[in-house]
């Protein structure tokens, strides 16, 4: 019982609910990003390369042809499905900025960082240089 009971502590700690609602939230926002970049970005530049879906770019390896889908490419054998790639990576890259930005907005909302103040002198350490200073003189 005692192991549960230090299971209990620790997960009802603040960072460890904090880390799981930003995992969950950080999932769903993935998943928002990945339609923004299959369903809105990637149409406009595939048709720019003349193919309809770039998700379906590829080159095979076991002289597929490059007329089957990526599926079905990859059922008859090895290809390098770079268009599936770039799609990832576009992905990656938007999710990566979208971060940044919450980052910078945070420290912003945050303030300065300030630098910490020096600690005080100790007392003996003030006299021995006074003491110091009267014997200059």
């Amino acid at each position: 019982m005692a192991m549960m009971e230090e299971f209990k502590k620790f997960a009802v700690r603040g960072n460890v609910m904090d880390l799981a609602v930003g995992v969950i939230i950080g999932g769903a926002f993935g998943r928002i990003v990945d339609s923004l970049v299959k369903d809105v970005i990637m149409p406009p530049i595939g048709a720019l390369f003349g193919g309809l879906d770039f998700a379906n770019y590829y080159i095979p390896l076991n002289n597929q042809g490059y007329s089957l889908p990526l599926a079905e490419a990859q059922k008859a054998g090895a290809v390098i499905a770079y268009g599936n790639f770039v799609t990832i990576l576009l992905n990656f890259i938007i999710l990566a900025f979208i971060i940044f930005q919450m980052v910078r907005i945070m420290n912003r909302l945050r303030g300065p960082i300030e630098a910490p103040k020096p600690a005080a002198t100790p007392e003996d350490v003030l006299l021995l240089r006074e003491i110091r200073d009267s014997l200059k003189k």
